[in-house]
């Protein structure tokens, strides 16, 4: 089962930085994620998701495949590889994969100007280390499907950087 994860930081980079600590203990085995998106709120209100894929442009190039192959078989390459990018952008826009865009955008626009929040979905994660590399980093749980118990030690961590973690 996996876990959603909402941290508010009061900087607009911070998000970015802590995903990307996030994605280098993915590629150490340390995490597994299912998604990671920062939110940031611009200090003239907008809201802006970023995630780290493209779904229209997935959605093209595997479309781009598909079509050529297609078309080479039925002697039109050239139409079916626009036909194929065409279609695949289309069905990678509509797809929506992970954490939900709307409930993503909806608790963006709760956040303050000039302030981010990262958004992360986690199949499965070694506590111990993975705390170790985030402690400290500040923030504040705003959204968790983990237990009271599991997320006050979570916040505990994240505003704590001279205690040892605690497996969450």
């Amino acid at each position: 089962m996996s876990h959603l994860i909402v941290i508010g930081y009061d900087d607009v980079h911070k998000a970015d930085e802590v995903r990307l600590t996030l994605v280098k203990l993915q590629q150490e085995y340390l995490i597994d994620l299912e998604d990671a998106v920062t939110v940031v709120k611009k200090p003239d209100g907008k809201v802006k998701l970023n995630q780290p894929v493209s779904l229209p442009a997935v959605g093209a190039v595997q479309g781009t495949f598909w079509g050529t192959l297609i078309g080479v078989i039925f002697l039109s390459p050239i139409l079916g590889a626009a036909m194929g990018a065409a279609s695949g952008a289309l069905a990678g826009a509509l797809s929506d994969i992970g954490i939900n865009d709307d409930f993503m955008k909806e608790l963006g626009e709760t956040l303050k100007p000039g302030t981010s929040a990262l958004f992360v979905l986690v199949k499965s994660v070694t506590p111990d280390k993975v705390l170790e590399h985030i402690q400290g980093t500040g923030g504040k749980v705003l959204k968790t499907s983990l237990s009271h118990e599991d997320e006050a030690k979570l916040q505990a961590v994240i505003n704590d950087s001279k205690t040892a973690p605690t497996a969450v």
